[in-house]
């Protein structure tokens, strides 16, 4: 399912317009994107969350040459148990 099929099976849902449910639709992602940092949960559902990916050794597929992956913080989504 991409966006705008969300977009239109929450339109359905909720008996909206498109517009309306696409402004309710970009609200929640940006009230998810906003608050990641602190965790998001969203109770049915699961948790969005930041964690710290440590650095590591990797591989270049192509050459098999080992290559350096930076640390990085990274979301990580835990699904809750009505998901």
């Amino acid at each position: 399912m991409n966006k705008a099929q969300l977009i239109s099976e929450v339109a359905k849902k909720a008996n909206l317009s498109k517009k309306d449910a696409a402004n309710a639709v970009n609200a929640t992602i940006d009230a998810i994107k906003k608050n990641v940092k602190k965790g998001v949960t969203l109770v049915g559902f699961g948790t969005f969350k930041v964690i710290r990916r440590k650095a590591r050794t990797g591989r270049n597929p192509q050459t098999g040459e080992k290559i350096r992956i930076k640390a990085k913080n990274v979301v990580k989504f835990k699904p809750g148990k009505g998901l």
